[in-house]
């Protein structure tokens, strides 16, 4: 039998979306327009990086054909490889949003075909009627916030308010999404996620996504920060995904970082959790060690998208690329006959592009173990091709959706 590696490095999109101008996304190209930055030393950063980005080994296994694929370019400054050693190809998007639920459903087999709830960008965001109801079952004198805000932003601007007063600091963003920021000591984390656990129920007649807790430590804005015991609290996804089928198929899922969080704890055998790309890498080389022939482990790494993407940090989006892809090797060394790992994203966002939202993009797809031969295939119709090449690869039945590249 053979085992699986899926790393999803979130938000690494390569551009080329033929749907982006309808989600005002036209010309968003994370990768492309990080390299660009970096070749015109415009991602230089004293102590952290410099110079064109340099992803020497994703670059091996294909990726700088994999960007002119998807949007019709080699990146900026970035040397091409004269061979290529893995399976390289871009995937488009069919599901109607540009989230995490939708990215990760769809890579495992399930595209979402129905239109997520949205919290109107102008006035107050939430219903009066369900922050009545969540204040009052809640047993909270109020919420803050109740707009369309970064993270981070919000923290730092209200966080002394909210320690003061007892309310907790309520917002969203254009994803399908209702964030809940609180002090884990002066609120309580139990405390916060109970909240969104109250809130998860009360909004799932407005089709809302995702609930998220966003704790955070400090005493004033100039020292608030978030803590890693952030929680998603995702709906079902809409049919049996590929994680579902290899569970009836006795098969273990090995779910590393917020995956279990992602997939609402369906189709999971086990949860490891790890907070920060460094950290994520090590838990997944050690499950890699763990995993049984037939197992699929499966990482989200989550610091580009959360910490360098929506924070529109071009010099730290390239740093962490340049520190994953040292990392590659480490797997390498693990991989045993049979293996498969597969490199790839949810969705793009570049951290150059106007706003503080993900962006509409395809996203690339890298396959490679010991025996795979180098090949490329091309741009697939649906993020789903890769669900239904992992289980081909272990040996299950194919699904409803999407077609195996192996």
């Amino acid at each position: 039998m053979a085992r699986a590696f899926l790393f999803v490095l979130d938000s690494f999109g390569v551009g080329g979306a033929p749907d982006a101008a309808a989600y005002g996304d036209e010309g968003a190209d994370t990768l492309g327009h990080i390299a660009e930055f970096c070749a015109a030393g415009a991602a230089d950063r004293a102590g952290l990086r410099e110079g064109p980005l340099s992803l020497p080994n994703m670059s091996e296994l294909g990726l700088m054909q994999i960007a002119r694929s998807a949007s019709g370019r080699f990146p900026a400054g970035m040397p091409v490889p004269e061979k290529v050693y893995g399976i390289y190809g871009a995937a488009t998007e069919i599901s109607r949003g540009k989230d995490t639920p939708s990215g990760h459903w769809e890579i495992a087999g399930t595209p979402v075909s129905f239109d997520w709830g949205y919290f109107p960008t102008e006035g107050d965001a939430f219903p009066q009627e369900f922050i009545e109801a969540l204040c009052r079952e809640a047993d909270v004198p109020g919420i803050l916030g109740n707009c369309h805000a970064s993270g981070t932003e919000i923290i730092a601007r209200l966080g002394e308010e909210h320690i003061r007063t007892g309310k907790p600091i309520c917002y969203t963003s254009s994803d399908s999404v209702f964030q809940v920021a609180a002090h884990e000591v002066h609120f309580g984390l139990d405390r916060l996620l109970a909240f969104c656990r109250l809130a998860r129920g009360l909004l799932d007649p407005y089709n809302i996504g995702r609930v998220i807790a966003r704790p955070f430590i400090g005493q004033s804005a100039s020292t608030f920060q978030r803590t890693g015991n952030r929680r998603d609290f995702s709906v079902l996804p809409p049919e049996p995904t590929l994680l579902d089928r290899l569970i009836e198929h006795g098969r273990q899922v090995h779910a590393v970082g917020k995956i279990g969080d992602i997939f609402a704890h369906q189709g999971i055998s086990r949860v490891i959790k790890a907070n920060g790309n460094e950290a994520l890498m090590d838990a997944s080389l050690s499950t890699i060690d763990e995993a049984e022939d037939g197992d699929l482990v499966f990482t989200n790494f989550v610091d580009f998208d959360m910490i360098y993407g929506h924070r529109r940090d071009v010099p730290g989006y390239a740093a962490a690329l340049e520190a994953f892809d040292a990392r590659l090797p480490d797997v390498h060394r693990k991989l045993k006959p049979g293996d498969l790992v597969v490199l790839t994203a949810d969705h793009g966002c570049d951290p150059t592009w106007r706003g503080t939202d993900h962006t509409r993009e395809r996203v690339p797809v890298i396959a490679y173990g010991p025996g795979i031969r180098s090949r490329s295939i091309g741009v697939r119709r649906s993020y789903a091709d890769i669900g239904e090449s992992i289980a081909r690869h272990l040996g299950i039945p194919a699904g409803a959706h999407g077609r195996s590249f192996l």
